[in-house]
């Protein structure tokens, strides 16, 4: 992953929680219900010092001590305002639970789909210095501790804000003198832990980093067992990953550690609170200053405030948590692909036998090789409905052609033009949805065979599916599946064979239907008989449209309409079969190679 600028990590490090807003803002309605019952929960805290006071002074130390009756009754009511207390704490606090969990769960859920549509619409570029299980780990354990406090430490952390500011305001007006000394401990509390968190909160960012690193690893090891299990590299994936595993744990431990010292910190700070606050208020009841039921009162509310700072201390250390895994997850949200729709896209007319395709002077390094030159001086027109075949050695720049076509990424200099519009002023949308796509290594998704080939067109019906299967002679095996076109596949397509696999994704671009067909190796999983009968579908697939064949089998290409022949990057030789095999260069050498 690129590094994020310093100007902006040092701005997200101030307040890196704020990059939630944006999420927060629509449940603004459900935010004020929650802060409502946060007020409630709090203002019946506040009230329960008052109503012990009241039954202590009111009904057990009042002069009515003479007249138990009179004295019953007092209690009575003073036990059922405690009790009515009690009761609207309870409601209003159930009602905050419920409010502020629901956000949560809200909250993450669209930080998790926003992310995960963000990463879809990343260039390649962004994955070949990207671990797939380091975006992994973003989606789940990363947005799991942002669930966390939006859904109960930021709403502890107010609730006892708003519980310690009110004791403390209480004390104020109740017991003034005491002030002075509690806000004198509540400093030397509050700036101390700022500093420890700091240290917590840098510890938990590296936690997070080193937790992705494991993933990365599992999540590629895991794609490619039979790989690791046909060289025995059991062994040495289990200690690398036992090696990433206790670097994370090594820094977890040095993050709890930094976080239990603050809390043993806090907790002793508090207690020194609670202790100098009764004694202050034990002396003020000897001189004569208090009643047993201020005492009382002043008590619960300095315990109220040093209960309120100690959970606060706790919940900072949620946030400090949180703030790096939300920082971890707003630098994913701030990256931007370097291929966008423009502003104002150019459409581009829907060609009825076929799309015209010109490649003019187009120069292209990939970015992680920016010394190595992909393709170098490429021009190439293609008229409609014809065949171009692209050959020639691996690593030659025929699959850059493909991609630069689909705008997977643009050319450093030329330009790309499909029917009359240039490719990087047309909707990217739009223009994909005019391209048709069979790789190399065909891609199947963990779900049923109908489902894979109506991919190619999400609103096709099932007789449309059925008719594209045919076409590709998939038909015949997925009927004889455990539930026909019903039947799950597997991640991966591990239920199906190499050319089973090949020929659901030629049924997906078939039924997509496209003015332009790009085939990279289509048959090159197939075994001969197989082979014949798609290499049959294909052809009739593009009649009336335009494709582009990659090959390293000849065998596949000899009717194509044009052979280009692709070395270095560069076009060394165009032509028919025939032709270029009686000019006696570069293809004619593999055919030779191929055919003899």
């Amino acid at each position: 992953m690129s590094t994020p600028n310093p100007d902006r990590a040092r701005a997200a490090s101030a307040a890196p929680l704020r990059g939630l807003l944006p999420f927060i803002r629509p449940y603004r309605w459900q935010v004020t219900l929650a802060l409502l019952f946060l007020l409630m929960a709090a203002a019946a805290t506040l009230l329960f010092p008052l109503a012990l006071r009241q039954l202590v002074d009111g009904g057990l130390t009042s002069g009515q001590a003479t007249d138990r009756g009179a004295q019953a009754l007092a209690l009575r009511g003073h036990f059922l305002q405690l009790f009515g207390v009690a009761v609207l704490m309870g409601v209003a606090s159930a009602s905050r639970f419920y409010m502020v969990s629901w956000l949560g769960e809200r909250i993450t859920a669209d930080l998790r789909n926003a992310v995960y549509a963000h990463v879809l619409r990343q260039s390649p570029q962004f994955f070949e210095t990207t671990q797939t299980g380091e975006v992994v780990s973003r989606l789940s354990t990363d947005t799991t501790l942002v669930q966390t406090v939006v859904g109960s430490s930021l709403s502890m952390g107010l609730r006892n804000a708003v519980t310690g500011i009110g004791a403390l305001l209480m004390l104020v007006i109740s017991h003034p003198y005491v002030m002075v000394p509690v806000l004198a401990v509540v400093l030397l509390v509050v700036l101390p832990a700022m500093a420890i968190g700091r240290r917590v909160r840098r510890l938990s960012r590296a936690s997070q980093d080193r937790v992705a690193d494991s993933s990365a690893i599992a999540a590629e090891v895991l794609g490619a067992v039979p790989v690791v299990q046909s060289f025995t590299g059991e062994a040495h994936e289990t200690r690398r990953f036992a090696a990433s595993t206790e670097n994370a744990f090594a820094t977890a431990v040095r993050r709890s550690r930094a976080r239990a010292f603050l809390v043993a910190f806090i907790i002793i700070a508090n207690a020194a609170l609670i202790l100098w606050g009764l004694y202050q208020g034990t002396q003020a009841v000897l001189a004569g200053q208090l009643s047993a039921g201020q005492l009382g009162q002043a008590v619960l509310y300095v315990i109220i405030f040093a209960g309120a700072v100690a959970v606060l201390g706790e919940v900072y250390g949620d946030l400090l948590r949180a703030a790096g895994a939300s920082e971890r997850l707003m630098e994913l949200l701030a990256l931007r692909s370097p291929v966008q729709s423009p502003p104002q896209p150019r459409e581009a007319p829907l060609p009825v036998g076929g799309s015209q395709l010109v490649f003019d002077s187009v120069d292209f390094h990939y970015p992680s090789r920016p010394a190595q030159a992909a393709l170098s001086g490429f021009s190439l027109a293609v008229t409609p409905g014809s065949t171009v075949a692209l050959v020639g050695p691996s690593g030659a720049g025929k699959t850059t052609v493909l991609g630069l076509l689909l705008r997977f990424y643009d050319p450093q200099a030329g330009r790309i033009v499909l029917d009359g519009v240039p490719i990087d002023q047309m909707d990217l949308q739009a223009l994909r949805a005019r391209i048709g796509v069979v790789p190399q290594d065909a891609v199947i998704f963990s779900t049923t065979a109908m489902e894979n080939i109506r991919y190619g067109r999400a609103d096709a019906s099932d007789d449309e599916v059925v008719a594209a299967a045919r076409a590709a002679h998939a038909d015949a095996f997925i009927r004889e599946l455990p539930d026909g076109y019903a039947s799950f596949l597997g991640e991966r397509g591990v239920r199906l064979s190499g050319g089973q696999r090949q020929r659901i994704a030629i049924a997906r671009a078939m039924l997509k239907n496209p003015p332009l067909l790009l085939l990279d190796e289509a048959t090159s999983a197939l075994d001969a008989q197989s082979e014949r009968a798609v290499q049959a579908a294909l052809e009739s697939a593009m009649q009336d449209r335009t494709t582009l064949v990659i090959a390293h089998r000849l065998a596949t290409v000899q009717q194509a309409d044009r052979i280009v022949v692709l070395d270095h990057g560069r076009i060394v030789e165009q032509g028919t079969h025939a032709e270029l095999v009686a000019a006696g260069g570069l293809y004619a050498r593999l055919a030779a190679l191929q055919f003899s």
